[in-house]
């Protein structure tokens, strides 16, 4: 199973690409999309979109999820995170992918043990879970937890079922 995991933004959104054999997790791709050079906010959109139906295109992914929102102090900034976030989501619903969506309190706690655990933590476990090494941006970490939470979630459904 190839798993796609987003963290959205509206000036970096996230994206970890991970395959999933057994119990077993192996890192395909992650990166982070860059649009905070666009002129307008509807550039930064355009270049979202745009980067993950890229990354879609170059990998058969089975399963999809996003961190779900959460309310900034900043009104604004919701908004506009959230607008970040419907691009995402319309990029995955083209690409005809279910949307799975976790909190970020419970994909900290599926990758670190801590559901409050810091972003520097949450990079570090990332790097353990799928072995890698070297620099990982934040939003790519980011993004690879999630996929890790929903594989982890996956795996509890199936034994459920």
């Amino acid at each position: 199973m190839i798993v796609i995991g987003i963290d959205p933004g509206s000036r970096f959104t996230g994206y970890g690409v991970i395959k999933k054999r057994g119990q077993e997790l192996e890192h395909l791709a992650s990166g982070r999309i860059n649009a905070s050079r666009a002129k307008t906010f509807i550039e930064r959109l355009e270049i979202i979109y745009g980067g993950l139906t890229s990354v879609l295109g170059q990998f058969p992914v089975d399963q999809a999820a996003v961190e779900s929102v959460f309310v900034a102090r900043n009104a604004m900034s919701t908004i506009k995170l959230g607008q970040a976030r419907g691009v995402a989501l319309l990029a995955l619903s083209h690409a005809k992918l279910e949307l799975n969506e976790y909190a970020p309190t419970l994909i900290k706690q599926a990758v670190t043990g801590r559901g409050r655990a810091s972003k520097d933590t949450v990079g570090q476990m990332v790097r353990v879970h799928l072995g890698l090494r070297g620099e990982l941006a934040e939003d790519a970490a980011d993004a690879l937890a999630v996929a890790i939470c929903h594989c982890q979630a996956f795996d509890f459904q199936r034994r459920l079922e």
